[in-house]
């Protein structure tokens, strides 16, 4: 081995511009692929095949690990309040832009699935970017967020501080359900 293990992934280079979009492809498509994998995972797990979930859900990671090496190569990745900002805009645009942009087609085409994924997702962008723009405001002071639980619902993904409440306001969800970090 060249160069041993250093538990760092690789560092950014301005060097070419279609390596750089190639590599920005590559972390759509490895993102994608945990995602995938871990969806998979569940549904191998619900029908009786605990050992293919966990095939899935190792190589979910991986893909995952792939998809953060090309973020750090691409330099994005920066301070925790850099980082901070950059989740800011990346909700912002997609609360502003994207989310608008494609609840219109799916109303022009009426797909009500569509539409309810991406009231879902929405709705939980509104809430991470408010959670976003209080923990900035701490970081750039120095300081650290609280350490009040934060709870997601599995379902649509609305996102809150502290205790969940008792009925998912968005989806329904029973607040018994909602996974906490």
């Amino acid at each position: 081995m060249a160069e041993p293990f250093k538990n760092t992934p690789p560092a950014p280079e301005a060097k070419g511009e279609m390596t750089a979009a190639n590599i920005a492809a590559a972390l759509a498509g490895e993102s994608q692929a945990s995602q995938k994998y871990l969806a998979f995972a569940d549904v191998a797990e619900a029908e009786g095949y605990p050992n293919v979930s966990r095939l899935f859900r190792a190589v979910a990671y991986a893909e995952s690990t792939h998809a953060r090496n090309h973020l750090s190569v691409l330099g994005a990745i920066g301070t925790t309040e850099e980082n901070l900002k950059a989740a800011w805009g990346g909700e912002t645009f997609e609360i502003d832009e994207m989310y608008a942009a494609y609840d219109a087609v799916a109303k022009l085409q009426e797909n009500k699935s569509a539409q309810t994924s991406i009231r879902y997702a929405l709705t939980a962008e509104k809430d991470h970017q408010a959670i976003y723009d209080a923990v900035s405001k701490g970081v750039a002071g120095k300081q650290d967020c609280g350490t009040d639980a934060v709870r997601v619902c599995p379902i649509c993904g609305h996102t809150v501080i502290g205790d969940a409440p008792d009925e998912c306001p968005v989806c329904g969800t029973a607040g018994s359900y909602f996974k906490e970090f």
